[in-house]
């Protein structure tokens, strides 16, 4: 089985983010690292390849700047076998939209048999890519998996939602988004970091995608960022005082005035 994860380069969320005059991050003065989301992605679909056998090949799919590489490195270190990177000065600034239709294209590049995604990114957080690669792939799209299992060519997974859960499976090859209730992701070892050195990454370009650079981009996209502004800093909380046993009559006045009672 061919088992392809799509990975993302994304900004540090712990670092000083900021953004470009065309309201896109300006990614050269922040790190960047492997989207937290996808990560989980990584580690599900390495745990398939232990239980299926050495016949499944974990190939780690990013589109993004030259920096982006970093994003393919660490899936190959966790153990993923092989990479690809689409780097393109055209996709800069694409939407969701854009986006997907990139990675559908470099898919149709590769032999996949279950495509797997992060719920989101750490970034964005908009979680609909994955349906839209699986519907310009025209194939099954399975979303928010809390559980999975692949017996054959059937993909069970558990979907949990916040007043029922739900058993859903579909057929390969598919497209599939897993949460962060998964389990937990592995660190790479200093053997898997070693390894990972040696483990091809190839480098596609739009052109090779048979992508027009007009259909991507920001100035293709459906959905841009109007504008921009820096949070205010934190204020002092307010402090209630219980001198003379209004204390608790206080406190219950300020959350019912912030409507959390």
């Amino acid at each position: 089985m061919n088992i392809v994860v799509c990975v993302k380069y994304v900004p540090d969320a712990t670092g000083d983010r900021k953004f470009e005059s065309d309201n896109t991050v300006d990614r050269d003065n922040v790190d960047g690292l492997l989207s937290e989301l996808d990560e989980y992605a990584v580690e599900q679909a390495l745990q398939l390849k232990e239980k299926l056998g050495d016949d499944t090949e974990v190939t780690a799919l990013t589109i993004g700047p030259a920096d982006a590489e970093t994003a393919v490195r660490k899936a190959l270190q966790m153990g993923a076998d092989k990479g690809v990177h689409v780097v393109d000065d055209a996709i800069a600034g694409s939407d969701a939209l854009a986006t997907s239709l990139v990675l559908a294209e470099a898919l149709k590049k590769t032999d996949y048999d279950l495509v797997m995604c992060g719920m989101g990114s750490t970034d964005g957080a908009m979680g609909v890519v994955p349906a839209m690669v699986s519907e310009r792939l025209g194939i099954p799209g399975i979303t928010f998996a809390s559980e999975l299992s692949v017996e054959g060519d059937t993909v069970k997974i558990r979907r949990d939602g916040d007043t029922a859960t739900v058993m859903v499976e579909g057929t390969l090859p598919v497209v599939l988004s897993v949460t962060d209730q998964t389990g937990e992701a592995r660190y790479p070892s200093f053997k898997g970091i070693m390894a990972a050195k040696k483990k091809p990454v190839e480098t596609w370009s739009l052109s090779d995608l048979g992508v027009d650079a007009e259909l991507v981009g920001l100035s293709a996209s459906w959905s841009q960022v109007e504008g921009t502004e820096e949070r205010p800093p934190r204020s002092q909380g307010e402090i209630v005082t219980d001198e003379d046993g209004s204390g608790a009559t206080a406190l219950v006045d300020f959350l019912a005035s912030k409507k959390f009672i």
